[in-house]
């Protein structure tokens, strides 16, 4: 047998390991372990004094700085717990610019002098860490030399513990910002942002009669897609090893035409992963909802349960973390890039976000007659007018390398932005925009034509996957979101642009209220001239057709196709503006994530490019060769001349690649004019060599190709 067919039979097989889950008998209270290793409230209500809980919960409701006797307390309790289940160290967990998360582990011990050791922690050291602020992206607001930063606990999401099979360590969410007090990582504008959501959303909420709500909150619950391949393939694939994607790769016979493997049953080995990951998200307080296939084979998605913005986002981060962990207990590795198989399916990370009162009530709920839902109304009109007003920011949110193959690729939304409100919603804002005040018809029951099924109650609006930012019922779905990217940036321009949107919007409600008009009366004007200024961005048709593209541009919408064009908008004067009016990031923060972004950009660019031209030169070139010998040896005279054209030509496109590769190397661009000329010289030099080298793979005997075919990485499981 061929060594690669020993290597695929391998790679089919597996056992499960040795920490197998097995079956509890979930009745049991001893086998429920969801939120087991989280400081949760019920765990501080416990073990705090009473007046002590009672003071920090009332110093977190009023989102006031903890004091130094408060700290020390809650240090004590979180110490010792943390003691109890197993850990040695604490880390102050938090999330700097690079899109990963970042932590330095101290050990709670320290020697006492008489040849023994004592756990100590202070209220000090859970408050404030100190790691090197210049070794992380910051866009200029701490150069080299300049090292101090500080990490600052967010005492509103709650700590954890990390297992390991040798010890575990007590995790503390932090804040993340420089020595001169600006924000350094994604968490500080994203509490930012929610408070001033909160702010604007409760002075609205008091002019339709509502004196008790005290904060609004922005809730979250990201669907994350996967791929999962045998790890076998994957330490084969220095491609997939170092950018996160294949480079090179032909079309297998099939692909997804077959529609087979969506929602289709989960493969044992997969499903036995599946379920050890829940177990230990739920371990860490992340409520899981939904697990199944997505469409292309070897996709796979999980998604979890409505949470408050800030601790969503924080779970989102710990959940890729724990599935690529898991993953490598079952010889699996996980991959969360945008595109890890050219011509298949890419992955994304559907953002629901909606907003709910402290009392619970959701200000996105339509109710059964939204015509005359006239909160809800209000609400969903601000969300329209803030995303239409800042659309290309909305998409710059979503930029990256990895997006610029997948946005607009007939397997995600398009990279122009548009909402998706639903036949239903769509009548009723119609009727507003006219001057009228019917709603749309009440949805019926759906008859299946058979006794045995029961009628079904039919939904105000279809759905539409290729709209990237859609009303799913009582929420906004935003469908554009990365499978490699934080929630928090989306998050954040979210909260921020809405807010803008309800103050604006409550502003004229407030002077017509005052100057007599019933609330009725003064908002549906309100409504009107709000839809009729930015109805434009409602789409419910197939954003996919070219048809959309045109029409699109006749509306004056953004079609940001890449990256590069995206990133400006972090620092358009409307962007500053706003944000500079909620305090939600300063002129000279905004302008440090757009030079961070674009270096990031280019910089992974550059990345591909130096590993394409590696393998091609020194993996797959080699391969033609020895394949073109072998013809020569057999006298294959019609497949010699075949193999010669696509050798020369891959040799030139090889050099091509590395000339370019060595010409982006030296120049000494400003940032922006070096990311342009990635994306319009070292992209399409990549290209060029994949497309010969993708011919040859399918013509180059299969025992000399040096790569893992996509027929074998992705179908067997």
């Amino acid at each position: 047998m061929p060594k690669i067919r020993q290597e695929n039979v391998t790679a089919a097989q597996w056992s499960p390991n040795g920490q197998v889950l097995g079956a509890p008998d979930l009745t049991v209270a001893d086998n429920q372990v969801f939120g087991a290793n989280v400081f949760t409230p019920a765990v501080q209500r416990q073990r705090l004094p009473k007046a002590v809980y009672r003071q920090l919960q009332s110093t977190l409701e009023r989102g006031e700085a903890l004091d130094s006797s408060l700290a020390d307390a809650v240090a004590l309790a979180m110490k010792e717990w943390a003691l109890e289940r197993g850990a040695t160290h604490y880390a102050h967990w938090f999330q700097p610019l690079t899109g990963s998360t970042a932590e330095k582990h101290d050990s709670f011990y320290g020697p006492t002098g008489d040849g023994t050791a004592i756990a100590d922690f202070s209220g000090k050291e859970l408050i404030q860490g100190e790691p090197d602020a210049s070794s992380f992206p910051t866009g200029g607001i701490r150069a080299t030399f300049e090292a101090r930063g500080y990490t600052a606990w967010d005492p509103t999401s709650p700590a954890f513990i990390l297992e390991n099979p040798n010890g575990a360590v007590l995790c503390i969410p932090t804040a993340f910002t420089s020595w001169t007090g600006e924000a350094l990582d994604y968490k500080i504008p994203l509490l930012r942002s929610m408070e001033a959501l909160s702010e604007a959303a409760v002075r609205a909420l008091q002019l339709f009669g509502d004196e008790t709500s005290q904060r609004v909150f922005t809730t979250v619950g990201p669907e994350q897609e996967y791929f999962l391949i045998d790890e076998q393939y994957y330490f084969s694939r220095p491609d997939l090893l170092t950018t996160g994607r294949t480079l090179y790769g032909a079309q297998p016979p099939k692909g997804h035409e077959l529609d087979d493997h969506y929602f289709g049953s989960i493969p044992e080995r997969v499903l036995a992963y599946m379920l050890e990951v829940e177990r230990e998200l739920a371990k860490l307080g992340v409520p899981i909802k939904t697990r199944h296939n997505e469409v292309a084979p070897a996709q796979y998605e999980v998604a979890p349960i409505f949470e408050n913005s800030n601790v969503g986002s924080d779970h989102q981060q710990i959940t890729m973390q724990v599935l690529q962990n898991v993953a490598r207990r079952y010889g699996l590795v996980c991959l969360l890039h945008e595109k890890p198989f050219a011509g298949v399916n890419g992955s994304g990370k559907h953002n629901n976000w909606s907003m709910s009162t402290d009392a619970g009530d959701n200000l996105l709920e339509p109710g059964e007659t939204p015509h005359d839902n006239l909160q809800f109304l209000f609400f969903c009109t601000a969300v329209l007018q803030a995303v239409d007003r800042h659309q290309g920011l909305l998409r710059a949110t979503v930029a990256g390398a990895g997006q610029d193959h997948r946005l607009g690729a007939n397997e995600a939304p398009p990279a122009i932005i548009s909402i998706f409100l639903g036949s239903e919603l769509s009548t009723v804002f119609e009727s507003i925009g006219n001057g009228g005040r019917e709603g749309a018809e009440p949805g019926g029951l759906l008859g299946l034509g058979t006794q045995v099924l029961p009628p079904m109650p039919m939904h105000g609006g279809d759905r539409n996957r290729t709209s990237p930012f859609a009303f799913t019922g009582n929420k906004f779905e935003f469908r554009a979101v990365g499978s490699t990217q934080s929630v928090a940036l989306p998050n954040t321009v979210l909260n921020t642009i809405v807010a803008e949107a309800i103050d604006d919007l409550a502003g004229e409600l407030r002077a017509g209220i005052e100057g007599g008009a019933s609330l009725e009366d003064a908002l549906r004007p309100l409504l009107q001239k709000s839809w009729s200024e930015h109805k434009r961005i409602v789409f419910d048709g197939d954003g996919y057709s070219e048809e959309w593209h045109a029409e699109a541009e006749q509306r004056g919408l953004l079609n940001l196709r890449t990256t590069v064009d995206a990133l400006p908008y972090f620092t358009k004067p409307e962007t500053i503006a706003v944000f500079e009016q909620y305090k939600v990031l300063s002129d000279r923060e905004l302008a440090a994530r757009e030079e961070v972004f674009v270096e990031q950009y280019a910089a992974r660019i550059n990345i591909e490019a130096e590993t394409a031209a590696t393998i091609a030169r020194t993996m797959l070139l080699p391969a033609a060769l020895r394949h073109l010998a072998l013809l020569r040896q057999a006298e294959a005279r019609m497949l010699i001349g075949e193999t010669e054209r696509l050798v020369d030509e891959f040799v030139d496109k090889i050099r091509a690649l590395e000339t370019i590769n060595l010409k982006e190397n030296q120049e000494d661009e400003p940032p922006a004019a070096w990311a342009k000329f990635v994306r319009d010289s070292v992209v399409p030099a990549m290209d060029d060599a994949r497309a010969v080298a993708d011919r040859l793979e399918k013509i180059v005997a299969d025992d000399l190709w040096p790569l893992p075919k996509y027929s074998e990485i992705l179908f067997i499981k």
